[in-house]
């Protein structure tokens, strides 16, 4: 007889201890995690609703919106921006995307795979485009969707918005922006903008994990849908008009998940309750620190870090005055290996820092202070480990030159 060998059980999940400090994912704040571990209800249960409705509320807050459709898209921040594009575009659109770094490629690669017509412009990695660019570019090639990423944060830059959405209009073109890595912490003015769809991540700015993607649309983005609408056939009731030219995806089709979230709560998937949860924790904390508060504080920390890096002698990559708030992109020297510094920031405080893509990979480490860990304590904290990895590297620093300087920034600070 033959005995079936037993393999050894895994061990329980118990991640090592890591202070996140790079452009994302970052460390959840733990009211976001005692939400996530909170028992389940079902999609359809009259406080799950409520939750759901609540959960909208809070997003057009965060958003500084009152468009009535704003909802979840169960997925990371990708599945927003794919949502967005595969549900506003439909083959042969016409869509232009400007871009200055790695994101700004993944919506022309997005919008590609959806079929559409795609237009670029570019400039190089560190800057940003000028108003009167954009404007150029859409009168030459008429697009039906201008889609731009608001902070890339492969190169830290953040696009400037505020013009666009006038120069969108004049044109009669919708403005989609990919927010994910700027909300909360950077100024962010959906209606005051005139931005027709947002969509963005819980995992850097708003401080909770990948795995749920907040989505706006102005009414005019909705009109879109509706000439797509679809309603699927087993729950098609007398009266649903079915386009014959239907969104290209089931999963992300936003019609369809406006149906589900809106009055007549059409099934379309089993709600991601957990991350509901979160997603609600994250913008209510937002809100309850207060929106503007919560972006000067992210502000203040971004400063404190650029300033600290600068005072240990090291380079920042790009144009600071279009620098994100909460991502600096630190030029590695020449006299050490980039990935065996970041090696010994993890190996030996715990403290991830990221690198970037393309032409910036191995040129610059990038270090986010964002969310949860945008604090005086875990600027100071990576900033005496960053001094410590490069003097073990044997490149010469001023001593708590770094952390001197972020704490007499936070020490101007007005209270």
């Amino acid at each position: 007889m033959t005995t079936t060998r037993k393999a050894p059980m895994p061990q329980p999940v118990n991640p090592p201890a890591r202070l996140l400090m790079g452009p994302g994912p970052i460390t959840a704040d733990p009211r976001v995690l005692r939400a996530l571990s909170t028992p389940l209800v079902g999609q359809y249960d009259p406080w799950m609703t409520d939750t759901m409705n609540a959960t909208q509320a809070l997003y057009r807050g965060v958003f500084g919106t009152e468009n009535d459709a704003t909802v979840l898209v169960d997925g990371t921040s990708r599945a927003g921006i794919e949502a967005v594009l595969v549900s506003l575009l439909a083959p042969g659109d016409r869509v232009l995307v400007p871009v200055f770094g790695r994101f700004g490629h993944l919506l022309v690669e997005i919008a590609s795979r959806a079929g559409a017509e795609v237009h670029t412009i570019e400039t190089a990695w560190g800057q940003v485009f000028t108003p009167s660019a954009v404007e150029r570019a859409i009168v030459a090639t008429k697009p039906k969707v201008l889609a731009v990423v608001q902070g890339d944060t492969s190169t830290t830059m953040n696009q400037p918005l505020d013009e666009l959405g006038a120069i969108c209009a004049r044109h009669g073109v919708l403005l989609y922006t990919d927010a994910t890595a700027t909300v909360g912490g950077n100024p962010l003015e959906v209606d005051a903008w005139g931005i027709d769809a947002v969509s963005a991540g819980l995992q850097k700015c708003l401080g909770g994990p990948s795995g749920s993607a907040p989505v706006s649309l102005s009414p005019r983005a909705v009109d879109v849908l509706a000439g797509r609408r679809s309603v699927e056939a087993g729950i098609r009731e007398p009266g649903d008009d079915v386009s014959d030219d239907p969104i290209r995806s089931n999963y992300l089709d936003l019609g369809m998940i406006l149906d589900y979230w809106g009055p007549r709560r059409l099934n379309h998937h089993t709600e991601a309750a957990s991350m509901l949860y979160a997603a609600h924790e994250c913008a209510r904390i937002l809100l309850e620190e207060g929106r503007d508060e919560t972006i000067a504080r992210h502000e203040l920390a971004g400063r404190a870090m650029l300033t600290g890096v600068q005072a240990l002698g090291l380079g920042v990559f790009g144009d600071v005055a279009h620098k994100m708030h909460n991502v600096v992109a630190v030029e590695i020297p020449d006299d050490v290996e980039g990935d065996a510094v970041r090696g010994s920031m993890l190996d030996d405080h715990g403290i991830e820092i990221g690198t970037s893509f393309g032409p910036l990979h191995g040129r610059v480490w990038r270090i986010g202070t964002m969310g949860y860990n945008a604090r005086k304590d875990t600027v100071v904290t990576t900033l005496a480990a960053l001094e410590h990895a490069l003097r073990r590297a044997g490149h010469a620093v001023p001593h708590g030159g770094g952390v001197d300087a972020a704490l007499d920034v936070y020490a101007g600070a007005t209270p």
